[in-house]
Parts: structure tokens; C-alpha cells; sequence
């Protein structure tokens, strides 16, 4: 049997390039990714929660879904 928890010299991967931190640019952390700390992360989540953040809907789409009712 041989001792499979030794590493034989093998490089881990990053699963995903490091990015810019949305919020304030610092390199991103793989425990928070895509930002680079729990206080970015909590402050875009707030962000959504509050409303602040919006997808824009075009006259025509939403006129168009009222008559269809």
C-alpha cells in the first residue's frame, strides 16, 4: 500500500484567476471570491437586500408583458 496524503511534488491549480475585488480593487480571496473580504462581500450583499442595485427593464418589455395578462 502506499501513503496517498504524502504530495509527490504535484502544484495545486488555482480554480479561478484572482480578480480585482468589485468593491474596492484588492486582489480577491478564494474563501470570499469574487472579493477580497467578508466586509466587501457583506457590503455588496446589502446593497442588493436594500435595493440600491437594479436591473433596468425597457418600456416596451414591461408594457408588452401587461397586455399579454
Amino acid at each position: 500500500m502506499t501513503d496517498t496524503s504524502k504530495t509527490t511534488g504535484a502544484k495545486v491549480e488555482p480554480l479561478r484567476k484572482a480578480r480585482p475585488c468589485p468593491e474596492c480593487g484588492k486582489p480577491s480571496v478564494r474563501d470570499h471570491y469574487p472579493f477580497c473580504s467578508d466586509r466587501c462581500r457583506t457590503l455588496d450583499l446589502s446593497r442588493w437586500l436594500n435595493g440600491s442595485y437594479a436591473i433596468p427593464v425597457a418600456d416596451d418589455e414591461a408594457k408588452a408583458d401587461g397586455e399579454e395578462r
